[in-house]
């Protein structure tokens, strides 16, 4: 079969399963990230992508997948973009994402209301609170909407020109901006400009399984590896950053270069020619290399980041595509998170309130292992309640 259409839902269990196992590592990392024994590969980082750094691009990968998915399929039978559906879609995530993240964290910004400058508090709440993940997806989709139904050209010119803008502005005052107290997180209000990259790739990635079936899967090995190579070439650019044996006593106090997006002249000409860390290596602590764009930064959003963990997604859904297709393997698990995944992700944030505090942060293995087949059995055994009464949370 070469098409994606009711009648083959194996299509579109790749798509679910690769939503499930996101979801399954957004448990994982989210849970184990804050616990002392926790490695840091599983951890999320701000100067290299980690393991954990790899789940959030996925979720933007699966939003652009789904946008194509319903909308261009409603194109390419000769209908018309439903714009207001679309957008009231959109922003029923955005609201859900705002008062949620609000709800969560209420009383403590309640409290910072009334003890601390308002301007460090609306600082804090752009920078973090609220700008997380759903209201991303949500921003992202609304930003690269007008591009969904136009050619594959048009949108791969779309997510170069969002990242080059977000290069542009991030030399101008963001870069600094996202790294200066309160930190941001996930790129600060300006991430879904890079957010748009992996978003796109998925509308790609959809283009590619609607017209090849599971043949596409070879298709997607290829560009994804050329991503992820592109992406690290980039990051080559942080090999810049190092700083000299003899200065490093100097600088010690200073996370943030100087000239973070533009390195000066100066910088230039002192270069090493040191090489880069492979992929997932932890790179020097910022005593050895200053931060500055060119890293593979969640925090940050840069251009490297988000590129590579774009390429990433489009080889992990092609493994799930050729399992799922081609061997019609599916996992009950995977099925159950990626089906309800709104929901899931709202239990996860329940969960924590109530499992999280019986683990201290100091807890040893086994107590941490314990801790999160309690937290992650919570979050999956309400969802396979609700996928046995048929119970969808969808926007």
């Amino acid at each position: 079969m070469s098409d994606i259409s009711s009648s083959s839902p194996a299509r579109l269990a790749a798509l679910d399963q690769f939503r499930g196992y996101t979801m399954v590592g957004m448990l994982l990392v989210n849970f184990l990230g804050s616990y002392e024994v926790c490695p840091r590969i599983l951890k999320h980082s701000h100067d290299y992508c980690s393991y954990a750094d790899t789940i959030m691009p996925q979720f933007l990968f699966a939003a652009g997948f789904a946008m194509q998915l319903s909308l261009g399929r409603r194109l390419q039978q000769g209908g018309q973009m439903p714009w207001a559906r679309a957008i009231r879609r959109i922003l029923s995530l955005a609201a859900i994402a705002i008062v949620w993240y609000s709800f969560c964290d209420l009383s403590a910004i309640v409290q910072k209301f009334r003890t601390e400058d308002t301007t460090v508090v609306l600082g804090t709440l752009f920078k973090r609170n609220l700008f997380q993940t759903l209201l991303h997806i949500a921003i992202t989709s609304l930003w690269i909407l007008p591009v969904i139904g136009a050619s594959s050209r048009v949108r791969m010119g779309y997510a170069a020109f969002s990242g080059m803008l977000h290069v542009v502005l991030s030399g101008w005052f963001n870069f600094q901006w996202v790294n200066s107290n309160p930190m941001g997180i996930d790129g600060g209000p300006l991430g879904f400009l890079t957010w748009s990259i992996p978003a796109i790739c998925g509308t790609l990635a959809c283009d590619l399984v609607r017209s090849k079936g599971a043949s596409a899967a070879r298709s997607l090995i290829g560009p994804g590896i050329g991503l992820m190579f592109i992406a690290w070439c980039w990051s080559c650019g942080s090999t810049l950053y190092n700083v000299p044996a003899e200065l490093v006593n100097e600088q010690k106090a200073v996370k943030l270069a100087e000239d973070p997006v533009l390195p000066s002249p100066e910088r230039i000409q002192r270069w090493s020619g040191s090489s880069m860390e492979p992929p997932f290596v932890p790179p020097p602590n910022a005593e050895h290399r200053k931060w500055n764009y060119w890293m593979m930064s969640q925090r940050g959003g840069t251009i490297s980041y988000t590129t590579f963990s774009a390429g990433f997604s489009l080889v992990v859904f092609a493994l799930f595509l050729w399992a799922c297709d081609s061997y019609k393997w599916q996992t009950g698990i995977f099925r159950t998170l990626g089906t309800n995944s709104l929901a899931a992700y709202l239990l996860h944030d329940v969960a924590s309130w109530w499992i999280s505090p019986w683990f201290p942060k100091s807890s040893g293995p086994f107590m941490v292992t314990f801790g999160f087949l309690c937290f992650s059995g919570f979050v999956y055994g309400v969802c396979w309640m609700m996928e046995r009464r048929g119970w969808l949370i969808r926007v």
